[in-house]
């Protein structure tokens, strides 16, 4: 299971394990472009950015058009809150 420790701009620090650390590096990784669940294809993301919000992140969902088989709107995440990574562990 992997993890990642985050400072907070207040200096706070926060730690998260699993499927929420992976969420939250690729977040991290794709910077103001975002991820998608199209780009990423993860069961839950909703659920994981959920639990990110309410631990005190603060992350935007930007709905976009898309075709296919099954045409509709999916959401674009961005970290907004600005953090500093200081652990991280496989």
């Amino acid at each position: 299971m992997s993890s990642i420790t985050i400072r907070m701009p207040s200096g706070s620090r926060l730690t998260f394990a699993g499927r929420e650390a992976w969420t939250l590096q690729r977040l991290i990784e794709a910077g103001s472009r975002g991820v998608t669940t199209i780009d990423h294809p993860a069961p839950r993301w909703s659920h994981y950015i959920f639990k990110l919000r309410r631990a005190g992140l603060t992350i935007t969902t930007e709905y976009e058009p898309h075709r296919g088989s099954f045409p509709g709107t999916h959401g674009r995440y961005r970290l907004e809150t600005p953090i500093t990574v200081v652990a991280e562990a496989a």
